[in-house]
């Protein structure tokens, strides 16, 4: 099974109003915001969304990209990379796959949760 494409970005940073600021003044809208610093920004014509991520000052920032999938049971990883982390239910509504791409790039799979989990 093939992914339907970026679908998202994780941007991390180490500060989020500035970070959430510079992209609102690139047209991006906030979606909604956690309280722990962190949410979703989509802009008006479309695209990924981007998630921002406020981490500690000595996390080193990562920008991740996220691809969707119709369903996780039917998707097989790219022979190119190695599953840093198998489909796991997450906090917000999806089943999320890590893989690490042949240079050691991380990309998040997201597939919607079955209907009876």
């Amino acid at each position: 099974m093939k992914t339907n494409g970026i679908d998202g970005i994780l941007i991390e940073t180490h500060n989020w109003g500035k970070t959430v600021a510079f992209w609102q003044d690139l047209g991006y809208e906030l979606e909604f915001e956690t309280d722990h610093h962190s949410g979703r920004l989509r802009h008006p014509d479309g695209g990924p969304y981007i998630f921002v991520a406020e981490r500690p000052s000595d996390h080193v920032l990562q920008v991740v990209l996220g691809v969707a999938v119709d369903d996780a049971k039917r998707f097989t990883p790219p022979r190119g990379g190695t599953v840093a982390q198998p489909f796991e239910k997450q906090h917000w509504p999806a089943l999320q796959m890590l893989l690490n791409d042949p240079d050691g790039r991380q990309l998040a799979v997201e597939a919607p949760l079955p209907p009876n989990a």
